[in-house]
């Protein structure tokens, strides 16, 4: 999502223009005031703070926490409460191309076709997307599309005049550390035990994340995590999302989405799986605030900089 200073609509229009967009509910706004606008406080005073410069948020949440939703509200509530210029970006906008994956799948391991985990991101590009927003001038942020499961042409990419006051950026993985190497040994899940047997493609995955994927994680000033309850939470929810989407197509294709029978989605689930778990054991006690989710995936507690009333 892009978004400007323009303050074209009061509190009330660019809230309902929200719920439109998202085709939510209109309950989800007591909800997103009780949980959410504490946080775009606390951003709104780190960035008065830091004498003007672009601050970089990280948020981290598994499949379907609702990482995008909040962001876009985020976003929404920072430009159209306090002026500011904004940015909502995903960790998946910057996949590498079809075309790149299959190379390294050729030169590493098979499972890095498919994209997912770390290593199946150009974090150069990223970075380099990152600079241009933070220094005046015209930037182009990349877009992935997947329903063909590639990168978009640059032609298509939106431009942003820069610099940004605020970025908010998610991924499911974003801002996991490299597991212990002990931790690598055991397969998690049939995935890895049948297709990954001598650890290489986990292997990989864990050096990018001690290098590339480290030096990300260090230029974020804030960091926001919605947490699911556990994996087998997380793999439900995937499931009804795909059963949900089925039933609406009937079975037939669903625009922009190649539907997955639950065998096929809950291996490609697995390719997740590890560090899923990671993030949930690990990120909570690293993050500045974490919206602990229930089962049906609505906040149920929070810890942070500020207890919402």
């Amino acid at each position: 999502m892009l978004a400007g200073n323009t303050g074209e609509t009061g509190e009330q229009g660019w809230r309902t223009a929200f719920l439109l967009s998202e085709s939510l509910p209109a309950a989800y706004l007591d909800e997103a005031k009780r949980w959410f606008d504490p946080v775009a406080e606390t951003i709104l005073s780190l960035h008065r703070s830091g004498a003007g410069a672009t601050l970089l948020v990280g948020i981290n949440g598994a499949q379907g926490a609702g990482k995008s939703t909040l962001v876009a509200y985020l976003c929404d509530w920072l430009v159209h409460e306090a002026g500011l210029s904004a940015l909502s970006m995903s960790l998946d906008d910057f996949y590498l191309t079809r075309t790149e994956r299959g190379e390294l799948a050729a030169a590493v391991h098979p499972l890095f076709a498919t994209r997912g985990v770390p290593g199946t991101h150009d974090v150069a590009l990223l970075q380099a997307t990152l600079k241009g927003l933070m220094t005046a001038g015209e930037v182009a942020v990349p877009r992935f599309d997947k329903a063909v499961d590639d990168r978009q042409a640059a032609a298509a990419w939106p431009r942003v005049t820069a610099p940004l006051d605020i970025i908010l950026l998610e991924g499911w993985c974003l801002g996991a550390a490299p597991e212990p190497p002990g931790a690598l040994s055991r397969p998690c899940n049939p995935l890895e035990q049948q297709e990954d047997e001598h650890g290489v493609w986990r292997e990989y995955v864990n050096r990018q994340l001690a290098g590339p994927y480290a030096a990300l994680h260090a230029q974020c000033d804030l960091w926001l995590m919605l947490r699911a309850p556990s994996f087998a939470e997380v793999l439900r929810w995937r499931t009804e999302q795909e059963h949900r989407l089925r039933a609406r197509t009937q079975g037939g294709p669903a625009a922009g989405h190649a539907l997955m029978d639950d065998v096929a989605l809950a291996r490609f689930v697995q390719h997740y799986e590890r560090l899923t778990r990671h993030c949930l054991a690990t990120l909570p006690a690293q993050m500045d605030v974490v919206w602990n989710l229930g089962s049906d995936r609505a906040i149920e507690s929070w810890t942070g900089p500020r207890v919402p009333v």
